[in-house]
């Protein structure tokens, strides 16, 4: 039997390989490699996407981040809170910058960061919050902004997973700034590593600009001690077939997920996900929590269905991370137990319910 995968990029690009075939030979014929108008075109479009005047794309989703840390003043002698429960290159970026990672638990239904611990943490060297949009959904960034008032702290939204996701009808990064990736398996995803900063802001954007740029945006002319990070034309190219698809795609994933949830509601043991009232989800990652959590994935890929765990280790427990310390029973409680099902808009009913029956099998004793 063909074996369902985690996610279909093979199925993503027959739907954009003629688009793609034909904008790769522009770029080669223009040899526009770096830069060049189908850089400039999709930073356009995405903006207009997200809602927001300035997008500046660069490398990675990592460097979007880091730079747009920098951008809003984050750098040695201030600190930036984030969720223990996050990809650690939300904390990777913060370290580079010589800022001081604080860490705080996330909220035990939703996996989003802990509201309420992130106000509590705050000190006179917190310079940016970090609330990330885990699996397609944004946090409550309302909340996070109250709760800061008038005080001088940033919020820098980690947006890798939730591109077209809107909250109360606002998506990421509308009055403060947003990073997101483009990594190959996103809802937006590359043919390789790219990622890009969205702000409302003129200022940050031309800072994150001008420090991706080798720190100057005229060549030989470096104002600020800057890296080379930058979106290439291929790559643009990509973004702009799939980008003209996305909200398609976010659809198809949404009813994807209520599928789901309709073949797993008779699946006691199996912790289905929560959307938070006013959210739009895009479900990058459908995560349910599971007893057995290991041999439930064992099973599964014996029987041909592609899952995977994001994430199985809260920043803290990492090595690169460990001398942080703390405890944060909600990231630690559920680490162990999340699951990540196969979505992608192209996943079929047949698929899902091959998804649903072979999970109920992995669950019996």
């Amino acid at each position: 039997m063909t074996r369902i995968p985690l996610v279909d990029l093979a199925a993503a690009h027959a739907e954009v390989a003629e688009e793609v075939e034909a904008g790769f030979k522009r770029i080669i014929a223009d040899t526009a490699f770096i830069g060049g108008p189908e850089v400039a075109a999709f930073e356009r479009e995405y903006a207009a996407f997200s809602g927001l005047p300035h997008c500046v794309g660069v490398a990675n989703g990592t460097d979007a981040l880091e730079l747009a840390f920098k951008a809003v003043g984050v750098g040695p002698g201030t600190e930036v809170i984030l969720p223990a429960n996050t990809f650690i290159a939300t904390a990777e970026a913060v370290a580079r910058t010589g800022a001081e990672v604080v860490l705080v638990d996330c909220d035990p239904r939703t996996y989003l960061i802990d509201v309420e611990a992130a106000l509590a943490a705050i000190t006179p060297r917190t310079r940016a919050v970090v609330p990330v949009h885990l699996y397609g959904q944004l946090a409550p960034v309302e909340q996070l902004r109250a709760g800061i008032g008038g005080r001088d702290i940033v919020v820098v939204e980690d947006a890798a997973q939730s591109q077209g996701a809107t909250r109360h009808g606002l998506g990421s990064g509308v009055d403060g700034i947003a990073a997101t990736s483009f990594y190959p398996g996103k809802n937006l995803g590359a043919y390789g590593d790219a990622g890009a900063v969205t702000t409302g802001s003129e200022e940050w954007a031309t800072t994150v600009r001008t420090l991706g740029s080798h720190g100057g945006l005229r060549k030989y002319h470096h104002d600020l001690v800057g890296v080379n990070s930058r979106l290439d034309g291929l790559q643009a190219v990509v973004l702009r077939a799939k980008l003209a698809r996305l909200a398609s795609w976010n659809e198809r994933r949404r009813a994807a997920a209520a599928r789901y949830d309709e073949l797993l509601a008779g699946l006691g043991e199996v912790i289905r996900p929560v959307t938070l009232d006013g959210n739009v989800h895009v479900w990058h990652i459908y995560c349910v929590r599971v007893p057995n959590r290991d041999e439930v994935l064992t099973r599964l890929d014996a029987a041909g269905v592609g899952a995977a765990i994001h994430y199985p280790v809260p920043v803290h427990r990492t090595g690169a991370f460990a001398s942080l310390g703390g405890s944060f029973p909600n990231a630690e409680r559920v680490a162990p137990e999340i699951l990540s099902l196969p979505i992608y808009p192209q996943i079929t009913p047949d698929q899902q319910a091959r998804v649903a029956e072979a999970l109920a099998g992995a669950l019996r004793p």
